[in-house]
């Protein structure tokens, strides 16, 4: 038996995938300009990608901008992200910032999610889960390979790794070479939904070539996906309405 994450009347693990949009704003304002708009969108999870903020290694302009965010967002599911350069994010901090920052923010109260990247130190990692749990804020542990897709038992290992260290959603994004690396990251996913998953999963093959991974979760095991509102945080990321159409049909015929 799956257990499902809901957030704020959302299922994320039933029905069609959950549409995230990443908001990539650099100031206050673009922030501010950036959820008014998105509050006018079909979509179901917003992503803050703090890593793009000018004022991320200052956390009381962090902490603004998102009661900024969250005034306007008021209903809408968040998850908070610092994405790190070596995984394919805007900036580098120290790997004590990053986990008070994440620590800081998710004791908020003013998040859903927060993501925490797979490769950190474990113990850091426990510590930062159980604040979270604690503050009723789920957690997706993720991995990203910018350069590459690994072979399917490494991705299904990253996906379990995460599920064992407890994160609520196992997320992996890679970067395919060929269309055979898209089919391994769909094989892998099948796999890790089919065997060992007890959790939703989130899993894409990024770029151009593994836009089919972005439209296919509902087949193949994973729970969220990525679409684009004005400016993509990753390549091939689809825009929301043409992302919405498609689930919906697949939807329908499965």
């Amino acid at each position: 038996m799956k257990k499902n994450v809901t957030v704020r009347g959302l299922t994320i693990g039933e029905g069609a995938p959950k549409i995230c949009v990443p908001m990539v704003g650099k100031t206050i304002t673009e922030l501010v300009e950036e959820a008014s708009f998105l509050k006018t969108i079909d979509l179901d999870v917003v992503e803050w990608r703090v890593d793009f903020f000018e004022h991320v290694e200052d956390m009381e302009k962090v902490k603004e901008a998102l009661n900024a965010i969250r005034s306007i967002l008021l209903d809408t599911p968040l998850v908070f992200t610092f994405r790190s350069a070596k995984e394919g994010g805007e900036k580098e901090v120290s790997t004590e910032y990053y986990f008070e920052l994440n620590k800081v923010i998710a004791e908020s109260g003013q998040i859903d999610i927060v993501d925490i990247e797979l490769f950190n130190d474990e113990e850091e990692i426990n510590k930062l889960l159980s604040a979270a749990h604690s503050s009723n804020v789920y957690v997706i542990i993720s991995n990203h390979d910018f350069d590459k897709t690994p072979e399917k038992d490494e991705i299904v290992s990253r996906l379990r790794k995460a599920q064992e260290l407890g994160g609520d959603l196992p997320k992996i994004a890679v970067m395919p070479r060929n269309t055979a690396d898209v089919l391994t990251l769909l094989e892998a996913t099948n796999t890790m939904y089919q065997q060992y998953a007890d959790r939703p999963i989130i899993t894409m093959s990024m770029a151009g070539k593994g836009v089919i991974s972005r439209l296919a979760g509902e087949i193949f095991g994973s729970a969220l996906t990525f679409g684009a509102a004005k400016k993509a945080s990753a390549p091939g990321q689809v825009p929301v309405t043409e992302l919405r159409n498609i689930l919906s049909v697949i939807n329908r015929h499965i």
